[in-house]
């Protein structure tokens, strides 16, 4: 009992956890892999050194752990492959041309293209790889100076993208970019075979395990952060509707549904009542739809009937709406 208590406590701490994707699958990546790096090495020939090509290739092999093994991953989508490879390359030859002191500008450029990528919204780890080649390459690389970034790093990127596309469209559920792939699927009873409802609220730990073996595929986000998404998003769902008092002239409000049914309306006018002890929830208000379902179109409600449709307040920020909180207030 003691040792399996501390095996599972070292279990944890190392963050092992079992891919649950078929042979299959392990190998369609191994294969994808070999042929990515196969066409790099072999463009890479043309324009760099041997132990030199060897080092762009060192962070192209990072790429393809990513675009194959996890094509449907938010790391490895094409902007993050390009842009973050290319981002780096640029920051890597930047600093190997105006630090002199390889010891500062190889950490400085790892740093610097880590920002950016952050930034930019386009972190790719082996992009990191890329600007450390370009300080730590050896004169080959240092003489090719901002040519580098062209030639050999676009040209290996767009190689493999290339395979990653091609290779990975022969396996319907796991074509590559994300935005090509097919992995939609629907439970159904076997009694009857129609498609069930469940109450989400059921959903169990076994429920998130099926939930993955069914993708086939790995997925960069481990069964406790989704069993942690889950649970925070239904505390937040979960909660009682606003009070009709609690409502305020000028805010805006959303119904908390989801897609085409969403919306938002603010209150743009209500009446007063002349005692303010009649407040009983049956005064009318003005509403405007600002966005969502009925967008600008107004409409007249009681206070009562107003909360019950609202869920939460909303605030916009830039381009996103977000809710606020009652300890954000």
């Amino acid at each position: 009992m003691v040792i399996a208590t501390i095996k599972n406590k070292i279990i944890r701490f190392l963050g092992f956890q079992p891919y649950r994707v078929s042979h299959t699958e392990r190998l369609i990546s191994a294969l994808g892999a070999f042929f990515g790096i196969l066409l790099i090495l072999y463009t890479s020939s043309f324009f760099l050194d041997q132990n030199a090509a060897y080092l762009i290739v060192a962070s192209m092999g990072a790429s393809a752990v990513l675009l194959f093994a996890v094509p449907h991953g938010r790391l490895s989508q094409p902007w993050s492959l390009i842009a973050g490879h290319l981002i780096s390359a640029i920051v890597g030859v930047s600093c190997a041309k105006f630090i002199p002191e390889t010891l500062y500008a190889a950490p400085i450029a790892v740093g610097i293209a880590v920002g950016l990528m952050y930034y930019l919204s386009c972190i790719h780890p082996p992009g990191g790889a890329t600007a450390l080649t370009a300080v730590v390459g050896g004169t080959s690389v240092t003489e090719l100076g901002y040519q580098f970034v062209f030639t050999p790093v676009l040209i290996n990127v767009i190689a493999i993208f290339a395979v990653a596309v091609i290779f990975n469209f022969l396996f319907k559920w796991r074509r590559y970019p994300a935005s090509l792939a097919n992995n939609k699927t629907t439970v159904k009873t076997a009694s009857t075979n129609e498609s069930t409802d469940y109450d989400y609220s059921s959903i169990t730990h076994e429920d998130f395990v099926y939930a993955l073996s069914e993708f086939d595929t790995l997925l960069d986000v481990s069964e406790s952060d989704l069993l942690t998404i889950y649970d925070l998003v239904t505390k937040r769902h979960e909660h009682t509707a606003i009070k009709h008092h609690e409502l305020i002239p000028g805010h805006y409000y959303s119904n908390g549904e989801y897609g085409e049914s969403w919306a938002v309306r603010q209150i743009i006018d209500w009446a007063e009542p002349n005692d303010d002890s009649a407040h009983s929830g049956e005064e009318k208000l003005i509403y405007k739809t600002i966005a969502g379902v009925g967008r600008r179109s107004t409409g007249v409600l009681s206070r009562n009937e107003f909360s019950i449709w609202a869920k939460h307040e909303v605030m916009r920020d830039e381009e996103n709406w977000h809710r606020i909180d009652a300890t954000s207030k």
